[in-house]
């Protein structure tokens, strides 16, 4: 008896390789799980093995020797990193506050909200800039923000934290509406290896089945617990952008803060069912305030957390 050769067997009836034949190329569970991001977006989305992976390949896909990409400042640390990284090659970047219009560069990259910092973009500054623009939108997630109907050319995620939601993958994302683009990103991807295995994949498609619920609930625990910490004499200059599960917060004992948490665990990661907690300045440096600490909210009770957030404080 003949096997089934349907579209997941990796060579067609007459032994040609078929749409699946190299998991580096594609595979089933990555392409259900793209279509269903690219929905959620409008646009086509590719899945890589992390986040700054898919960074890497835009990159590689849209800067040339000389580019200047025009980076928001205090956005995420790995990303001003990479782009250092890359300046041996030729690459250029100046950061700029991205809560007003965006210096001459030719890619404008932008973070809705910056992490830690959470500034958002003036989006009617950057619709007006002339260079492509790619938008990290890791923290908003389609649920509060899709923007490529704000004029951004390239969407980014580390899926790894909302849109997986559980601690427990390691994924990248981008969303665009240009096929030509789509095609050129896809095969960087494959040249260069930075696919997405099964699994994480998987997870992704079981994380969008919740993430509008989860957002939900974790940004109105947010909410109530920003309003409680603006309140509190410990934290000052409280940042929640309203639209995100994270809060940012300055206090005199950052290290001390985060190490006497016990239901929010002190942790790097973020966007998970469970609380995260870290002070950023030992990482990033001068680039943010010294005392700053990042909440990422999760699905506990608000009192819950807010109880194991004053006795940290005190």
């Amino acid at each position: 008896m003949q096997p089934d050769r349907s579209t997941i067997w990796p060579y067609d009836a007459r032994g040609e390789p078929g749409e699946f034949y190299y998991a580096r190329y594609g595979h089933p569970t990555g392409a259900a799980a793209e279509a269903r991001l690219g929905a959620l977006e409008g646009g086509d989305a590719l899945l890589y093995a992390s986040g700054m992976g898919a960074e890497t390949t835009v990159l590689l896909a849209l800067a040339r020797p000389g580019t200047t990409v025009a980076l928001a400042a205090g956005a995420y640390y790995g990303t001003s990193q990479l782009m250092r990284a890359l300046e041996p090659w030729g690459l250029r970047f100046v950061e700029f506050d991205q809560t007003g219009p965006p210096p001459a560069a030719q890619i404008v990259w932008v973070e809705a909200p910056a992490n830690p910092v959470l500034t958002q973009p003036d989006w009617d500054a950057v619709r007006e800039h002339p260079g492509l623009v790619v938008c990290d939108s890791t923290l908003s997630t389609p649920v509060y923000l899709r923007p490529l109907d704000e004029g951004a050319d390239v969407v980014l995620h580390s899926a790894s934290k909302y849109l997986c939601g559980h601690h427990d993958a390691l994924l990248g994302a981008t969303v665009t509406r240009d096929p030509a683009l789509t095609e050129r990103l896809r095969n960087l991807r494959s040249r260069t290896g930075i696919t997405a295995a099964p699994d994480a994949a998987a997870a992704l498609l079981r994380g969008l089945e919740t993430l509008a619920e989860r957002l939900h609930r974790i940004t109105a625990t947010a909410a109530e617990l920003a309003t409680r910490l603006a309140a509190h004499t410990a934290a000052v200059n409280v940042r929640y952008p309203g639209v995100a599960g994270v809060i940012s917060f300055e206090v005199a004992d950052p290290r001390g803060v985060e190490t006497r948490t016990r239901t929010i665990r002190n942790a790097t990661s973020l966007g998970g069912a469970r609380s995260t907690i870290e002070s950023r300045h030992r990482w990033e440096g001068d680039r943010i305030p010294g005392g700053l600490v990042r909440l990422s909210v999760g699905l506990e009770d608000v009192d819950e957390l807010w109880a194991d957030l004053e006795q940290a404080l005190a």
